[in-house]
């Protein structure tokens, strides 16, 4: 007989068919997709990292990333490397951008689904992907071109697999599951960095510390454990090393330690700045959440010195919370990595608990959307500082109480569903309705593009520009515009993260405007982007320039 190399799943045995499972998992593959290419891309993030991704495709270099041409080790290349080979297989568009991003998010939530089953049952694992692919801040940064998705997956998938090894008495299982835990770690390390590791160890060391729960270290399986990380971790690592001596220090000194202890990054929040972020992010289900926190630390005071998935997978939610809290760098995707841990605890409570309590846990939605549907003129006044704002902000209010409306009708459905005592097509209904309104929602930010992309700088001069003519950029980097018109720029007086790039290699920069001016004059053709403000100082100083686009930001103008 064969060995197995994982054990069996147990069987599946739902409240409804077989079919309308399918077709809501058709359904959510069709939401979750269908837009990727509609949105145009954003600054900075999905412009950047679309960017680097382009330029590793049109340089051949997959070992050193570049951003505009200048070295840009801020992050390693596991999503440039994905990004790029789908450039290479489909072409560059603005759904391969987003490709990685949406497919590791969806990827997520098949794996809690797949976690949930084996730890806590089939009702407690389709629950806990239909409240993960419904959060609504794990929805939106699915189909935002950024890391945080890319390494929450593979830290999901490595903490997910220990706790699955710790479950098996088998060891040949359980060495497969933690040689599984291991290589995924060592792929959240090539996503985001250090984090990847030392995020889910300190997380082990402070469970082993409350829970007095010292064996776990034993069925770690160091030896072929460490040997699958490095193995799958250390040799871009080595590459990158080699071919950038500087590497070392900017990367693992700056990018690691001065970003988490310092404000160098000029990313700082004060301490409770992810406070509404969680409780926005994680609606529909933040009632429930909160609810769930708390039963799962009573119930599970009772495992203390034996291994337990739910005490591990709450010092985890809160270990994530107070680290990027007391952080000096922040940012709202900082927290996803918390969200599927949190799925799977909040699928085990909703499988357990009764339909009538769960209502009670949803209701407050229902007000709460009231307020926002009712507040969305007097945000629009307020956000809009000139009128083409305002018309833009407008559009976009349009569609956001679209999405709303989608959202009340879940809501509604779902308590409905609930008071029937039909819990499981209650919830199905209120996460497909979420989803399907956070990809309203985000499409609708399309109507905002004139002031967060430059697709419409580059569709306006596309045709009128040589390739090979220099094109400055004057005190002002727009992150989506060399992505858009498949080249770089050279930067004048202005670094910003590409100051070490700089550093190394500052022929490629301009240092101020007098030696641009000089450069302009010298050149027989040539092209600039600049903020609005500099235009007329440009103007003063005599410099001759033809305008080939403007808008309430920026001007771009080539040489008569």
């Amino acid at each position: 007989m064969r060995a197995r190399l994982f054990s069996p799943l147990p069987k599946m045995n739902l409240p409804f068919s077989r079919r309308t499972l399918w077709l809501m998992l058709l359904a959510l593959v069709v939401i979750w997709f269908g837009n990727l290419e509609y949105r145009k891309l954003i600054k900075p993030d999905e412009g950047r990292y679309a960017e680097i991704a382009r330029e590793m495709v049109a340089s051949g270099d997959w070992v050193t990333p570049h951003l505009n041409d200048f070295k840009y080790f801020e992050k390693p290349p596991l999503q440039y490397w994905a990004t790029a080979v789908a450039f290479e297989v489909f072409g560059e568009h603005q759904w391969t951008a987003r490709l990685w991003t949406a497919l590791t998010g969806f990827l997520g939530v098949l794996l809690a689904g797949f976690v949930g089953l084996r730890l806590f049952g089939r009702e407690a694992g389709l629950y806990a992907a239909l409240i993960l692919g419904s959060s609504m801040l794990y929805a939106l940064m699915a189909h935002v071109n950024t890391l945080d998705m890319g390494v929450t997956f593979f830290i999901s998938l490595g903490i997910f697999s220990l706790l699955l090894a710790q479950q098996e008495s088998a060891i040949p299982l359980r060495r497969n599951w933690m040689v599984l835990a291991w290589a995924a770690m060592a792929l959240a390390v090539l996503s985001k960095g250090l984090m990847g590791v030392i995020l889910p160890g300190a997380a082990l060391f402070l469970y082993s510390l409350l829970n007095r729960d010292s064996a776990v270290w034993l069925r770690m399986h160091w030896i072929i454990g460490l040997l699958a990380f490095f193995a799958v971790a250390a040799p871009w690592f080595v590459l990158v090393m080699q071919a950038n001596p500087e590497f070392f220090q900017f990367f693992f000194i700056h990018e690691h330690f001065e970003r988490f202890l310092t404000k160098v990054h000029a990313r700082y929040q004060p301490w409770y700045y992810f406070v509404p972020i969680l409780l926005f992010g994680m609606l529909p289900w933040t009632v429930l959440m909160f609810d769930t926190v708390l039963r799962t630390w009573r119930d599970s005071a009772s495992q203390a010195r034996h291994f337990s998935p739910e005490r591990f997978l709450l010092v985890w939610v809160v270990f994530v919370y107070l680290f990027f809290s007391v952080s000096s760098s922040k940012l709202p995707s900082y927290l996803l990595p918390m969200f599927p841990a949190l799925a799977l605890l909040m699928g085990k409570q909703v499988a357990a608990m009764p339909a009538r309590r769960l209502f009670w846990l949803i209701v407050p939605v229902l007000p709460l959307l009231l307020v926002f549907l009712f507040a969305m003129g007097p945000l629009v006044n307020q956000q809009s500082e000139n009128p083409v704002q305002f018309e833009m902000y407008s559009a976009y209010a349009n569609w956001i109480m679209v999405a709303v409306m989608i959202w009340l009708l879940g809501v509604a459905g779902a308590l409905y569903g609930i008071r029937r005592d039909r819990k499981m097509s209650a919830i199905g209904i209120l996460a497909l309705s979420t989803l399907l309104a956070a990809q309203i929602g985000a499409s609708g930010y399309d109507t905002i593009a004139r002031e967060r992309s430059g697709f419409l700088i580059a569709e306006a001069i596309a045709s009128q520009i040589k390739p090979d003519t220099p094109f400055y950029s004057i005190e002002n980097y727009e992150q989506t515009l060399p992505f858009y018109l498949k080249r770089t720029l050279i930067l004048v007086d202005f670094k910003d993260e590409m100051a070490f790039g700089i550093q190394q290699e500052p022929h490629k920069w301009i240092p101020d405007i007098a030696t641009f001016a000089q450069r302009w004059n010298s050149d027989k053709e040539a092209y600039a982007i600049m903020p609005l403000r500099v235009f007329p100082e440009l103007e003063k100083k005599g410099l001759a320039m033809k305008e080939m686009y403007r808008d309430h930001q920026i001007v771009v103008v080539s040489k008569p």
